[in-house]
């Protein structure tokens, strides 16, 4: 016979489960109309990323899915008060950094919002009536995250988001200072190469870095083709990878014209860097360059050793300068032999360049010489941590030379590595020197997610003399294109179309667990006026 009392102390406990989670479930809210005094402050919607604050770096990255596309607004003078007019009564919710408690008010999501450089962000709701109302913070660093009708039902909940100081702020272009140097002008709304289309047969993890150059009206690239093998787990994919080359009449229909190189794919059989290894195991980053002096296209490509245990799997990066053996501009298309190598580890590197470098290179012409680009990963400490006591950080320093043929010499390390641009993640830098003799350099910002904490998007950087480097801005394309992308990843190009437009093409993933990683393009617009204000700030 059933205990009753048992019964019904278990129908509470099922209850209280169910209050717990009615109360932890987070339904979107939906927003009520309001408008902002002009002039007095200023409007964004809540997505990731977002800009609440005017004139600082501090921007939101994680949002609990409760507020996600709510409009939310701030005042433009950094006070705590900003002037907001309801078409009906409302409940605005306020947002504040945790420590800091709104009067009168009620908590209703704890750690709701993660906003770089600073705590986890707390959400109050307040009752205002019809009408111009002034809405209070009580601190500078709040503001308002959403407005919603008073009947819509919220109960109190946390967000889960995580602590903002993981994250280091960083300056959006157009967003931090309200100066963009560039006006994002759009693109298509899905990537321009993807899983299924001509081309992509038998490359089974998408692409990553390279170049994309533009002859005549054709648009040539030569991506890293992230090839791996039927039947074999993805991670293989970065492993057994190519160069392709690609052709396009306007960089968004694509046709793949052949392969430059092959990788072995076989991996090391000793840890450390050893001549028994094959170190041509993996293939990456070709970077197309002109020589004008020699009227012929160089390509400047990375191979690595490839260790099956050891983090980085990509390890002991060379670097190979190879020429196309038609002369000119229409030489762009090779044929290419192996070329020599350029830069490798050796008695000159620096342990900043770790087990991964040297991963990439990319070279400039400067007053007196050339300069180039290199870069490092997984950075040793000091030589006694060589060959697997790595740290972290993804890292770029400059070596000089006479031509582009070499020898190229490191420079020391009072300039390397360069870290006024980002102290922790510049990669693939691609290298360009604008009309008025400047020099800008996009690359890859560094994804966040999977344990990274790093802006997500392109980053560009400046420089009068190609030596020293401004600190990175990062373009924000989700404002202007239809974010199809989780993670951005990797600029291949900034192409000059005249009018100062420019075609960026670039790699990202669309999705965590996707194994094909796709090719994007967008254009955008550089504002000359701004580049001087910009290049005005760099020593």
């Amino acid at each position: 016979m059933m205990n009753y009392r048992s019964l019904f102390f278990t129908i509470l406990v099922v209850f209280a489960a169910v209050g717990v989670v009615a109360q932890e479930k987070q339904v979107a809210l939906k927003p009520a109309v309001f408008s902002v005094k002009p002039s007095q402050g200023h409007t964004f919607r809540l997505t990731n990323p977002c800009y609440p604050f005017t004139g600082n770096k501090n921007s939101v990255v994680r949002i609990a899915p409760a507020l996600i596309e709510l409009t939310g607004a701030s005042s433009m003078d950094g006070t705590n008060t900003v002037q907001l007019k309801f078409a009906s009564a409302v409940n605005v919710l306020i947002a504040l950094p945790q420590g800091q408690q709104l009067n009168n008010a009620q908590l209703v999501i704890d750690s709701a919002l993660t906003i770089t450089g600073l705590p986890p962000y707390n959400i109050y709701k307040v009752a205002y009536k019809k009408g111009w109302q002034t809405v209070t913070c009580q601190s500078k660093d709040g503001f308002v995250a959403g407005v919603i009708g008073v009947n819509q039902p919220l109960l109190t909940q946390g967000g889960h988001q995580p602590d903002g100081r993981l994250w280091r702020p960083y300056i959006t272009d157009g967003f931090t200072d309200g100066h963009p140097l560039f006006e994002i002008i759009g693109g298509p709304d899905q990537p321009v190469i993807d899983e299924g289309m001509p081309g992509t047969e038998g490359i089974q993890g998408g692409f990553e870095g390279g170049t994309c150059v533009k002859v005549g009206n054709t648009y040539h690239m030569f991506p890293t083709e992230r090839a791996g093998e039927m039947g074999v787990a993805a991670y293989y994919d970065r492993v057994k990878t190519r160069i392709g080359h690609w052709e396009s009449p306007d960089a968004i229909h694509w046709k793949r014209v052949g392969t430059i190189y092959q990788a072995s794919g076989k991996y090391a059989i000793a840890e450390e860097d050893n001549p028994m290894n094959d170190r041509r195991g993996a293939i990456w980053s070709y970077n197309a360059v002109f020589n004008e002096k020699e009227d012929r296209w160089y390509g400047y490509y990375l191979t690595y050793t490839v260790d099956r245990n050891i983090q980085p799997n990509h390890s002991f990066g060379r670097i190979w300068c190879t020429k196309s053996k038609t002369k000119g501009m229409e030489g762009i298309g090779g044929p290419y032999d192996e070329g020599q190598l350029i830069m490798e580890p050796g008695l000159d590197a620096q342990p900043w360049e770790g087990r991964q470098g040297v991963a990439s290179f990319y070279p400039f012409p400067v007053k007196d010489g050339w300069l180039g680009f290199y870069a490092g990963a997984y950075p040793f400490k000091t030589w006694a941590d060589y060959p697997k006591n790595t740290g972290t950080g993804w890292f770029i320093g400059l070596a000089k030379s006479a031509s582009m043929d070499g020898p190229w010499k490191r420079l020391d390390t009072t300039v390397n590595p360069v870290k006024s641009i980002n102290p922790e993640f510049v990669e693939n830098p691609l290298v360009y020197k604008l009309q008025n003799g400047a020099y800008i350099t996009v690359f890859d910002g560094g994804p966040d997610g999977g344990a990274h904490h790093f802006p997500n998007m392109i980053g560009y950087t400046l420089s009068k003399d190609g030596l020293h480097w401004s600190e990175a801005r990062y373009l924000p394309l989700h404002t202007k294109v239809k974010r199809w992308w989780s993670t951005m990843r990797t600029p291949l190009c900034l192409i000059p179309e005249g009018d100062n437009v420019y075609t960026i093409v670039y790699a990202a993933y669309n999705q965590p667990n996707k194994r094909f990683h796709p090719m994007g393009m967008v254009k955008v617009k550089m504002d000359p006026t701004v580049l001087e204000e910009l290049l005005k700030g760099i020593d």
